[in-house]
């Protein structure tokens, strides 16, 4: 009997096998969500919840819940499977309610557990320490982008939402055309749009103003901003190789002394 909570204990703790049963269960509800009305498949949905809610059973009953419930992935995981029990209740309730549409909602959460691989890749924790890092020195850059896009969006709202309504008419639309023209995305077809409901003069002067726009805030903009954010996620990096490079130069400087003490004392 202790052999056998052993092993179960082993298996269920085991990282990669519980990688298995979320690719199986992210194939089954990829089935099912392609309509495919195969009776297996909603089984194999079923059992893998049943394993995932004796996963968190075992974790509970082996660290203790507050050890358990300490871990920010381990919450994660709790908010999943409790989210997913819709799917298995649905089997035992009557049709009426399982057609209701706050229930549909709650059962569409399981797709959710696709996140739980998430944190079973290697370094997945520093990679997000990281990026949280990263967020928190470019937060300002990135603030003050916003600020210029809406800025931007706001005198394009003001003068061209009579010349081209589908992209200026209201404040949020001009911001998602200044967005789209940052991006790339529509950095020919909304000029284009404004230059045919106007003169051929201020048609090329919006041209050139919105050429401007695009390598201002597009081109330069979300390159300095993308290489900022890039170089703060391997800051540490960059600090283990300097850390690194004074260990060697401290090593470099002693051998040095030592050479020039031999050759003295010769």
């Amino acid at each position: 009997m202790r052999n056998m909570k052993d092993f179960i204990k082993r298996l269920f703790l085991n990282d990669k096998a519980i990688l298995a049963v979320i690719i199986i269960n992210s194939i089954a509800i990829f089935l099912q969500e392609c309509g495919l009305g195969l009776h297996f498949i909603d089984i194999i949905d079923i059992m893998c919840t049943f394993i995932f809610i004796i996963e968190m059973s075992v974790k509970i009953s082996t660290f203790g819940f507050r050890q358990y419930w300490s871990e920010g992935w381990n919450r994660f995981d709790f908010t999943l499977v409790v989210m997913s029990l819709p799917s298995v209740v649905a089997l035992f309730v009557p049709t009426t309610l399982d057609n209701l549409s706050f229930f549909l909602v709650l059962r569409l959460f399981r797709v959710f557990r696709f996140f739980r691989a998430v944190h079973i890749f290697p370094n997945i924790a520093t990679i997000a320490r990281n990026f949280c890092k990263a967020m928190k020195e470019t937060l300002g850059i990135f603030f003050g982008y916003f600020v210029l896009i809406i800025t931007f969006a706001l005198i394009c709202c003001s003068f061209l939402k009579e010349l081209s309504p589908e992209y200026f008419a209201t404040p949020l639309q001009s911001i998602y055309s200044i967005f789209r023209l940052c991006t790339g995305e529509g950095w020919y077809e909304i000029p284009d749009a404004v230059a045919a409901s106007t003169t051929p003069l201020w048609s090329h002067i919006l041209r050139i103003f919105f050429c401007l726009m695009l390598i201002g805030g597009g081109i330069i903009g979300l390159s300095l901003i993308n290489s900022i954010f890039v170089d703060s996620m391997v800051s540490d990096n960059n600090e283990d190789i300097k850390k690194q490079l004074n260990q060697l130069e401290e090593k470099l400087d002693r051998i040095e002394k030592l050479l020039e003490s031999k050759s003295e004392k010769q």
